[in-house]
């Protein structure tokens, strides 16, 4: 008898989307996912990473800082509201999340002081996912951000199971077995996380049973291998990723008998979702990555100036080893195809995902489970399109790229974040702000205007607004939500413009996808006391 499933995977918590002014969206809810009732332009902007932009008839216009500029995109439709101080903060903190990690949690004292994590919506409903959890059989803390495409199925999928693979191929066979035994005998099971989640994220209750079939077949096999070594953190990260992909594409292909859940299985499979996780424990961090997402970490030089260390790679055109993978991967008669447009296949942005059977799977595969599948499954424009030069799949790999670095005492935050992010700032500015929000020398040091000449006017409206977020609620405690105020509502000096942030929030939500993506943050600050520590104990042995 198999053990109560509530005592591995918490049950879904119910509730319906709701929006905060058409911008914020609080309650995720598997069915808003599946929903037929999907508008044209939500249907367009969830295409927007599988197909090129020059097939749409929008684009993200920026001038040459990278700022979007709302007065160049002229419609009557685009109609913006002046949200207060207080409407402002509702929408940007909505979804924020903060974990204070306990100063000794009865096995070892953590590296890590905490986390602040954050989400702001653009398309509905939002297709990015976060995780955090802490490992109960192990040591260490799991973090990620995960973002979806083509819908949020597959993101769903992978936030809610990743963690599962991975926290079992850490495990020795010892517990492997004991936990083998205690299903086997319908006795309780270990539990395998700690979850730290906000209140709006979720568990689907409707594939918990398929998720815990999948997951325990697969620690089966860890314990046929019979290896009594200790479980290497680069391969298990590398197989837990791997594994999950395989279970996705086997259970969209085997399907079941519950029509809900077949269709679920499918739109997970045809879905896809880019991923970024960070294992850390003690002074051992390491990061795996597939897709676009990145992990940058925070560095406090000796003069207390920071510094951007970037611990993943992008998997896309702009990575050249990349391209030379892929390319290398299919004959020589397809290396002027299989890249295009800056895309695989001319049609997918990410060279590495989670799920995107229609880059995996044969043509004939592919027809034959569209065809045995639930006709609502055909409505959904990317499974009726064959990728064009489609000769030697599978041409997408979820295979992580995996970063091992050794904490440092001037090693201060990790922050993990999804494209939507890293689209506007770069990675030293993002450094910056969360580094100096974090000390408080922001508050400090003299106003720069990067060299722009600037009237006095202007110099008092800088100067106020510093006063205002000094004083009031423009001083967010949660870093994350810092950032992303930072992200939306910056101007050419770098400072938070209300109006611009107004603007950009009560966008609705047909408009904007079209100026910038989901944005998710987590930035995971470390105990700089115990790493120190940790290297003197070192040096005196």
């Amino acid at each position: 008898m198999l053990v109560p499933i509530q005592l591995v995977f918490p049950a879904l918590r119910n509730g319906e989307i709701s929006r905060v002014y058409s911008a914020a969206c609080r309650h995720h809810s598997l069915h808003s996912c599946l929903s037929k009732q999907v508008s044209r332009h939500t249907a367009d902007r969830s295409l927007q990473k599988i197909f090129p932009r020059s097939l749409f008839r929008w684009g993200k216009p920026k001038d040459s800082f990278g700022h979007f500029h709302l007065r160049n995109y002229r419609t009557t439709a685009a109609r913006f509201y002046n949200l207060t101080p207080p409407q402002v903060n509702s929408i940007l903190k909505a979804n924020e999340y903060s974990f204070k990690v306990p100063e000794f949690d009865g096995k070892n004292v953590s590296s890590v002081l905490g986390f602040n994590s954050n989400q702001l919506p653009s398309n509905s409903p939002v297709e990015d996912r976060r995780c955090a959890a802490t490992c109960l059989q192990t040591r260490g803390m799991l973090l990620s951000v995960i973002d979806g495409h083509a819908g949020c199925a597959c993101a769903q999928a992978v936030s809610e199971r990743l963690f599962y693979y991975i926290a079992v191929a850490l495990l020795h066979q010892e517990t492997l077995l004991e936990i083998e035994n205690a299903v086997e005998n319908g006795r309780v099971v270990l539990p395998l996380l700690q979850w730290h989640k906000h209140p709006n994220d979720y568990f689907s209750k409707e594939a918990s049973k398929m998720y815990f079939d999948s997951l325990r077949t697969y620690w089966q096999e860890l314990i046929d291998l019979h290896t009594e070594e200790t479980p290497d953190a680069i391969e298990a990260l590398i197989n837990s990723f791997k594994r999950l992909d395989n279970d996705i594409s086997l259970e969209a292909q085997v399907g079941s008998s519950n029509s809900f859940l077949n269709y679920w299985q499918l739109r997970v499979a045809f879905s896809g979702a880019t991923a970024c996780v960070a294992h850390i424990d003690g002074v051992d961090l390491h990061i795996a990555n597939t897709g676009d997402s990145r992990a940058v970490l925070g560095v406090q030089e000796e003069d207390g100036t920071w510094s951007a260390l970037t611990l993943s790679n992008d998997h896309n055109a702009q990575n050249e080893n990349e391209v030379k993978r892929v390319r290398s991967e299919h004959p020589k008669s397809e290396a002027k195809t299989v890249v295009q447009q800056d895309r695989l296949l001319a049609l997918l942005m990410p060279f590495r995902a989670f799920g995107d059977v229609k880059f995996k799977w044969s043509i004939d595969l592919q027809k034959r489970v569209l065809e045995s599948g639930p006709e609502l499954l055909n409505e959904n424009e990317c499974t009726k399109f064959i990728p064009p030069n489609y000769h030697t799949p599978p041409y997408l790999t979820a295979q992580p790229e995996v970063t091992y670095h050794k904490l440092r005492p001037q090693d201060k935050f990790l922050v993990l974040a999804t494209d939507g992010l890293w689209e506007i700032l770069h990675r030293q500015e993002v450094v910056r702000i969360v580094g100096e929000h974090l000390t408080g020398v922001h508050l400090q040091q003299p106003i720069s205007v990067g060299g722009y000449k600037v009237t006095l006017g202007q110099m008092h409206g800088l100067l106020m607004e510093r006063r205002a977020r000094i004083s009031s609620a423009f001083e967010d405690q949660n870093s994350a939500t810092h950032l992303i105020r930072h992200a939306v509502g910056h101007n050419e000096f770098g400072a938070i413009d209300h109006e611009r942030l107004s603007k950009m929030l009560s966008l609705p939500e047909e408009l904007a996808r079209m100026y910038r993506d989901d944005i998710t943050v987590t930035v995971v600050q470390f105990n700089s006391h115990v790493i120190n520590t940790h290297y003197k104990h070192n040096a005196e042995n």
